[in-house]
């Protein structure tokens, strides 16, 4: 499992697409080190307020969908939007689906 930072949504001058979200993962510095991560799932794991399943713990799962740009940085789409209190957040990265 390697850790990333959720950075911001991808947005236009007037549009902003609140479904994917700009992840910098850490390690990563170039667009073709990312080819690696595509496909990879994601979680961001978070603390609730009232108890669910006899956990505290809640996660919304995404996956890494492209790079964006050439620092590194990567777009995940999540299967619900990200809170807006996730900026800065940290994220799970995990080493699977496997195309080895």
């Amino acid at each position: 499992m390697v850790k990333g930072r959720q950075g911001e949504r991808v947005r236009s001058k007037s549009n902003q697409y609140p479904n994917t979200s700009l992840i910098q993962i850490e390690g990563v510095n170039t667009k073709e080190e990312v080819g690696w991560y595509c496909g990879k799932r994601m979680a961001y794991i978070y603390k609730a307020k009232v108890k669910k399943n006899g956990s505290h713990y809640r996660c919304i799962w995404g996956k890494v969908t492209r790079p964006h740009g050439n620092s590194g940085i990567v777009r995940t789409k999540f299967k619900s939007n990200l809170p807006p209190r996730s900026m800065g957040d940290k994220v799970r990265v995990f080493m699977y689906p496997s195309n080895i």
